[in-house]
């Protein structure tokens, strides 16, 4: 009996077994229409040799036909439709591959003989009165195991002549792709991030506003999916190999490798992506970070820049001072510090506006952590930029002096001997820092004119100054000659006094500020009387302002006078706009009168000063004592531990 009505006689569970293996593929209504014919193919060899199946397949296109015909001569319409349908899908689907439609009858005719002799034997199981099995049952079953056999056979000879090729080349486009992700996280981590990094210590000594991290954490988490997906495509191959392999299987020799690459690649960006978003800064002076008191609260804010939401309040984040570093130890006169309060906390995206995966730490006073996605688990850590450490609030100025400096000449992010031997700055540098002092806290920086003065008082006289050399020394520990203070003690009190006092009239751009007094004479003494300028004072360490004015003597003689200059003190009392208003002097007839008329060039007094002639809030006097001011301390960073919870 031809095996296909054999099946046909099974129990129904069987029957839907049989009707599974059936597909579009190689559809059983073909199977039903030329049953004897396709069991009579050797289909197993075919599958084999192609110009076998190429034979094999067009004589089965022209059974096709001829049992269209017999359906034609039946008038059977339906299954004129299916057979010609049939026979258009073979065409168009294995005509180039007849190999794979020999495969695809191989399995399906295997498959049946393997529940024929299933329901055969539990047939018997079910008839036997005895224990003992037929000789004929034992054949059955020899036949059955050589089928299998056969059948592995051909499979593990398929896999060894194609499927190696196959998987060499899966393992070599992964290759490449893992040279291309590390070519593109080189750039992103050293260049990019990098920039980003050097831009944040710019702004941090008061440069441009660094750009938003948004777009370069977009960019990361896209690369770090990518790895995880080229990750479980790399275990898949391993359990590929697990269920077989052969002597020379790429898998074996190449997926190691890759697997190695592909968790250094992961582990390095991981690292690369955590990052201080915000340096360590003292609340009540926002403007000058990374500067923090002892026994003040100071704030900070790290980020993780793969945006993973399976992550989220799974990364604990710890933050310490200075922890395992022998560098610090050794440097005479360090000292060590503590930090207080909550020092842990757990990463998560709602603390954040955008939804990054972030912590930020608001009460902290101046004490490896290990990440797990899927199966990895390494250590990822980060610090902030330098800080010093100050303890009582006079120490401000020269803590932010080793700030500007150490931010101004060098990106490295741990150089803790920077200061046994500081490097030299150029005026470029210096000059565009000094500007920053005030365009960050103000609307104005300063003019060419106002840094050359001030170059001068650095360097003294000269026709160039750009390239110019400036030590640390002359910048902040050497007295000015003929003066009892630094130039950047004199400096940072009138940067503080602008802040504090006159801010409104420095953004107006009304104070002159920084001029030689060769060159105030100069402008002035084309002017007419009453033309007056404002000045930064020299002489005062603490800051003061004064004016000067152009009058005649009786002669006619043009006269440039002055007026001793304002300190914070007497402006806590009045405003400088006040005193300028009713600033006044007696005359020759011993009349009072005002000598300033016109704010050089030549804007009316009351113009420019007069909507500002009202009491400004007096700001509260520093609460330090000078003469307890020791030297602050340059401490190393602050260090960022995350730990999966």
């Amino acid at each position: 009996m031809a095996q296909w009505n054999q099946l046909q006689q099974l129990e129904t569970r069987y029957l839907e077994q049989l009707y599974h293996l059936y597909s579009d593929s190689f559809p059983m209504e073909l199977r039903q229409f030329l049953a004897p014919w396709i069991e009579s193919q050797d289909w197993a060899f075919a599958a084999n040799k192609e110009s076998h199946a190429t034979l094999v397949f067009h004589n089965l296109l022209g059974e096709i036909d001829q049992q269209y015909s017999r359906f034609l001569q039946e008038n059977n319409v339906l299954y004129q439709h299916n057979l010609r349908r049939i026979k258009q899908h073979l065409q168009s689907k294995y005509l180039e591959k007849p190999m794979d439609i020999a495969r695809i009858v191989a399995r399906c005719l295997w498959e049946e003989q393997r529940l024929l002799q299933t329901a055969t034997s539990a047939a018997q199981v079910r008839g036997r009165s005895s224990p003992a099995v037929s000789l004929a049952d034992m054949e059955q079953k020899m036949k059955m195991l050589e089928n299998l056999q056969d059948d592995f056979d051909f499979n593990y000879k398929t896999l060894k002549s194609q499927g190696g090729i196959f998987f060499l080349q899966i393992v070599t486009e992964m290759g490449g792709l893992l040279t291309a992700m590390d070519y593109v996280q080189k750039n992103l981590t050293d260049e990019e991030l990098a920039d980003w990094k050097r831009r944040q210590q710019i702004a941090c000594i008061g440069g441009p506003p660094n750009i938003c991290l948004d777009r370069l954490e977009t960019w990361i988490t896209s690369l770090a999916e990518s790895q995880l997906q080229i990750r479980q495509q790399i275990k898949k191959l391993e359990e590929l190999q697990q269920k077989v392999s052969y002597k020379g299987d790429p898998i074996i020799q190449h997926r190691p490798a890759l697997e190695e690459k592909i968790v250094d690649l992961f582990r390095n960006l991981m690292k690369s992506a955590f990052v201080v978003e915000r340096q360590p800064c003292m609340p009540m002076h926002p403007d000058r970070p990374l500067v923090i008191k002892t026994g003040v609260q100071f704030t900070n804010k790290v980020r993780l820049l793969v945006k993973f939401p399976e992550l989220n309040y799974q990364l604990k984040i710890k933050v310490c001072i200075d922890k395992e570093s022998g560098d610090v130890a050794a440097i005479r006169g360090s000292r060590k510090f503590n930090i207080l309060g909550t020092n842990t906390k757990v990463m998560n995206m709602e603390e954040s506006n955008n939804g990054s995966l972030s912590a930020e730490f608001k009460h902290l006073v101046s004490d490896g952590a290990e990440l797990k996605t899927e199966r990895w688990s390494f250590l990822i850590k980060t610090h902030s930029l330098p800080v010093v450490v100050i303890s009582n609030i006079c120490q401000m100025p020269n803590a932010w002096a080793s700030i500007l400096w150490y931010n101004m000449l060098t990106n490295h992010p741990k150089n803790v001997n920077f200061f046994t031997k500081p490097p030299v700055g150029t005026w470029d540098q210096v000059a565009e820092v000094l500007s920053w002092q005030f365009s960050s806290t103000t609307k104005r920086g300063l003019t060419i004119e106002q840094l050359t003065t001030l170059a001068e008082k650095l360097l003294g006289p000269c026709v160039n100054y750009s390239g110019c050399q400036i030590t640390w020394a002359k910048f902040c520990k050497e007295n000015m000659a003929g003066k009892g203070f630094s130039f950047w003690v004199w400096l940072d009190n009138i940067i503080d006094l602008v802040k504090k006092y006159i801010l409104a009239l420095w953004n107006e751009g009304y104070i002159m500020g920084f001029i030689s007094k060769e060159r105030e004479r100069a402008i002035l003494s084309p002017k007419p009387p009453g033309t007056f300028l404002l000045r930064f004072s020299e002489s005062s360490k603490e800051g003061g302002i004064t004016f000067t004015w152009v009058e005649k003597d009786i002669s006619g003689k043009t006269q440039i006078q002055s007026v001793e200059p304002y300190t914070k003190q007497q402006l806590n009392s009045m405003s400088f706009a006040d005193i300028i208003m009713g600033y006044k002097i007696m005359d020759a007839t011993n009349i009072l009168v005002s000598p300033l008329v016109y704010l050089y060039p030549e804007i009316p007094k009351e113009e420019a000063f007069g909507k500002y002639c009202r009491p400004e809030a007096a700001p509260e006097p520093d609460p330090s004592d000078p003469s307890n001011c020791e030297s602050p301390t340059f401490c190393l960073w602050i260090q960022f531990h995350a730990a999966c919870d």
